[in-house]
């Protein structure tokens, strides 16, 4: 700081602390700023947390001006500033750490301090000019932490959540193409990492996309939740120091400016201390996380190769893959996606623990759940778009290589089960691996179907799917 910078002297219950004569922040920011420097995640780094802040008091505003809590020139300063942040300005002057003792007022009180400075400066006054608007008297009026805070939390999750929500609709998208792409390319399908029967990498890819369209109801679901707030639960959740009947005319003019169908929860006491809501999202990522791995270890294991390697299709070579062997390219995209997925789950598992750290009437433990949560929303939609973009869109089959494993597989004797019978494909099966001939080779050379019935029991559309073959009937039996 330079000696001839301009300062400005704010106190609280602490103590008198000087800041930048022009800064938006105030003295308990200041103080929050000191005291919590925990982390690399600041508030400034999640845009949709500030909106919700923003939302949050323009809505408490209204409801504050209507009850003449407010005066007209104070109202419309407050509603310019949090039309500013939502605007995406100011957003540096949020410089707090997500994670922070106090069940949020830190961050709350933040909120309240800039707001007010730019109130002050919209009114024609300077940044601390407080007897004009005060951050705590006219900004958090009829508030507490514990409504403003959790409220902000949702109306800036649910927003954060449908963008992950079109994200994974995108992937679904992305996979579901490359299946029509790859349908007519028959591949040997596999359990518990060994050869079991014939199926389609259209199939395959198709299987990838339905496994996470499941998850998009659940995942929409649990962001609906988070339009049910505790705004006018003040302190604990009796409403104490706000007026009748402010609880709902907040909950209705959040509603209004967010055009959300927003509303109040059916017990304020209860809803207080309840942070289940960020716990059911973080859920649903978890969920969409694991299945999103699983996809990824299998692009891995079925692209493996090129040349020792099961190598049913490419994926896209994107850099090379190592400091000492020349021309090996590895499948990062896949491995960074899983490593998204990684850090996902375990963000749950803090979110998970958090939540059960609820007592009386609050949870202090919010704030790590809400960074957590957003997090975890930012790390998913930026992996879906390079898994798609620089993975999926650019994946192509091996289609002879592929021709060669089912030739060579065993298990496609499956398919002559319900015509032989299992215990003589068994004894085919058995002798295949004894001497390194083909099924389709022995089942010929023992005469048990001609040609024309065998290919006809080996076309792809019949062992990709239930198909009757009962008029198929063995030649022979061994």
């Amino acid at each position: 700081m330079t000696a001839n910078k301009q300062m400005r002297t704010e106190g609280d219950l602490i103590g008198d602390r000087q800041l930048p004569a022009d800064a938006l922040y105030g003295v308990q920011t200041l103080r929050g700023m000191e005291n919590f420097q925990i982390s690399n995640f600041k508030l400034s780094q999640y845009p949709y947390f500030i909106q919700g802040l923003a939302y949050t008091k323009w809505g408490a505003a209204i409801a504050n001006h209507s009850e003449g809590i407010l005066t007209d020139e104070q109202y419309e300063a407050i509603v310019f500033a949090c039309q500013e942040l939502l605007a995406g300005k100011h957003h540096d002057a949020f410089a707090v750490d997500m994670i922070q003792g106090g069940a949020g007022t830190t961050t709350n009180m933040a909120a309240n301090e800039v707001i007010c400075n730019i109130a002050l400066q919209k009114m024609g006054h300077k940044p601390g000019e407080y007897k004009f608007l005060a951050p705590n008297d006219g900004v958090n009026a009829s508030q507490s932490t514990n409504d403003a805070y959790p409220t902000a939390i949702h109306l800036g999750l649910y927003p954060k959540g449908l963008e992950v929500y079109k994200h994974v609709e995108q992937l679904i998208a992305a996979l579901r193409a490359k299946a029509e792409e790859m349908k007519h390319v028959l591949k040997i399908g596999r359990t518990q990492l060994q050869d079991a029967v014939p199926m389609t990498l259209g199939q395959t890819f198709h299987g990838f996309a339905s496994i996470l369209e499941d998850e998009l109801p659940r995942l929409k679901s649990s962001c609906e939740e988070f339009l049910t707030v505790n705004m006018g639960a003040t302190a604990i959740g009796t409403g104490i120091a706000s007026e009748p009947g402010y609880a709902e005319a907040c909950v209705k003019a959040l509603a209004e400016i967010t055009g959300w169908p927003v509303k109040l929860s059916a017990d304020l006491v209860g809803a207080t201390s309840d942070t289940s809501v960020m716990i059911g999202y973080s859920s649903a990522l978890r969920r969409i996380a694991v299945k999103i791995n699983k996809i990824c270890n299998d692009i891995r294991l079925l692209s493996s190769g090129p040349r020792a390697g099961i190598g049913e299709f490419n994926v896209p070579a994107v850099q090379p893959g190592s400091s000492i062997m020349p021309g090996k390219v590895n499948p990062v995209i896949p491995e960074v996606m899983s490593q998204v997925c990684y850090k996902v789950m375990g963000n749950d598992t803090t979110v998970l623990m958090a939540g059960d750290a609820a007592q009386m009437e609050l949870n202090a433990m919010e704030p790590v759940m809400a960074q957590c949560c957003f997090e975890s929303s930012d790390l998913m939609m930026r992996g879906i778009t390079t898994l798609i973009e620089r993975c999926i869109t650019g994946i192509t089959p091996n289609e002879e290589r592929c021709r060669q494993q089912i030739e060579a597989s065993i298990t496609i004797v499956t398919a002559l089960n319900p015509i032989i019978g299992y215990k003589n494909s068994t004894k085919i099966a058995k002798e295949a691996l004894e001497t390194g001939k083909g099924i389709y080779e022995l089942v010929l050379e023992h005469g048990i179907l001609d040609k024309k019935d065998l290919d006809e029991v080996m076309d792809p559309k019949h062992m990709t799917q239930p198909s009757k073959l009962d008029h198929i009937k063995p030649k022979k039996q061994l």
